[in-house]
């Protein structure tokens, strides 16, 4: 969860926190931020919606005068179960609230209101995202909204509609406004990036084709990164970049799920375990120092012993530095959810099985990269990030955005730490 001065409190995903600085800007400016929290709920487990509920009763507790208002994934996908809460004013959807006129009109006057569209019937993306300058030293940059696949598991493409891009022009136009105003990294992020042009007319769309064209065309933009992305779609455009154009950032996120090629069956993903192993594989033959992080859910219905014992096979082949563990939580309407279900208390063994591999194999990356030099780019005074996304936090403060060279000269289990140069 995170809780900013202007009231909008975000749970979930990168492009959620994005969004939530959209709509921070947006009740600034139409001073509707005097006495309301804005809550921007996720619905990728039934944890994040207990967080949120939990919140907002103790928000309103703590300031029984303020106008509750909730959006965001779960807010689109079951907008009465918020509604019914005594403590929410308002629930609005996951289109309008990127809308910058439906701020403009928005009103706190009526309470008890329902503001949603049919999320399934958008075609384009016209989000305006510019303006957006108060990140912090690396600029997110949404490319892509929604999700034309249909995991056994997700519940999102309900929450965020169908797969739709943002156009070449206006990706340009943003990269532009952060080289402006002095961001060193782009972010690109979306709900499903690697589908990122497959709608948009003209031959050849694909994210590795942005990048390149993004590269191209800003010859002075240090680091281009992006955020998580499905192995089954990574195209040979994004390949060859990754190999010739370092700026380029040698860290690569997985939607992998899994480990196990009958559990990927049943999730209704489109790889299988060699696919994962084949990509890395070659990944680290274009770029040796490549690192990669994995998104994994533990516990899926119908998981044996040896599926689970399959995914801790594939962390250790693959050698996988970074693992985000998820265990596995049934949404309703969900296929998944109407499959045979483990017990919590072997979901939750095995989740803990595959994190302390996932934190073994963070500590043995950091201690192989003990007494090298990183170039860092400061977030936070004398915190930052290395271009294969390791946390190092160095020996002095240094002003936020700039990118500096850093001995890395020990590690503990959250981050590297390191000297400058």
């Amino acid at each position: 969860m995170n809780k900013s001065p202007n009231k909008v409190i975000t749970f979930g995903c990168r492009l959620n926190n994005l969004e939530s600085e959209l709509i921070d800007h947006q009740l600034k400016q139409h001073s509707i931020d005097k006495n309301v929290f804005v809550f921007n709920t996720c619905a990728v487990t039934s944890e994040a919606e207990r967080k949120a509920r939990q919140s907002i009763r103790k928000i309103k507790k703590e300031n029984p005068n303020a106008k509750i208002v909730v959006t965001g994934c779960s807010a689109q996908i079951d907008p009465n179960k918020w509604l019914q809460m005594e403590e929410v004013s308002n629930v609005i959807g996951n289109l309008e609230k990127t809308k910058k006129e439906f701020w403009k009109k928005f009103s706190l006057d009526q309470d008890n209101e329902l503001i949603t569209s049919d999320i399934m019937s958008v075609k384009q993306d016209k989000t305006d995202f510019s303006g957006l300058i108060k990140q912090k030293s690396r600029y997110f940059l949404q490319i892509q909204n929604g999700c034309d696949h249909r995991c056994t598991f997700c519940i999102i493409p309900y929450g965020r509609g169908n797969s739709r891009s943002v156009s070449v022009d206006k990706i340009l136009d943003n990269v532009n406004e952060a080289l402006e105003n002095n961001f060193k990294e782009i972010v690109l992020t979306g709900v499903d990036l690697t589908s990122w042009g497959k709608e948009l007319s003209g031959k050849g769309n694909s994210l590795g084709l942005i990048v390149k064209k993004i590269l191209k065309e800003f010859k002075n933009l240090p680091r281009l990164r992006v955020s998580s992305i499905d192995p089954a779609e990574i195209d040979y455009e994004l390949m060859e970049v990754l190999e010739h154009d370092h700026r380029l950032m040698p860290h690569l996120h997985l939607s992998i799920q899994h480990g196990d090629d009958l559990i990927l069956k049943r999730m209704k993903r489109r790889h299988l375990c060699r696919d994962v192993i084949n990509l890395i594989n070659e990944s680290r033959r274009r770029r040796p120092k490549i690192t990669f992080g994995a998104d994994i859910i533990s516990g899926f219905p119908t998981e044996s012993m040896q599926a689970h014992k399959n995914t801790l096979k594939l962390i250790k082949e693959a050698n996988i530095n970074f693992v985000h563990v998820f265990p596995f939580s049934p949404r309703e309407k969900t296929p998944a959810s109407k499959m045979k279900m483990l017990s919590s208390e072997v979901i939750t063994e095995r989740a803990k099985e595959i994190r302390e591999l996932g934190h073994e194999k963070k500590i043995n990356y950091f201690k192989s990269i003990i007494n090298t030099h990183k170039k860092v780019l400061i977030e936070d005074g004398n915190k930052g990030y290395t271009e294969c996304f390791s946390k190092v936090q160095i020996n002095e403060n240094i002003l936020s955005g700039s990118i500096v060279d850093v001995k890395i000269i020990s590690s503990n289990s959250n981050n590297l730490n390191g000297i400058l140069l």
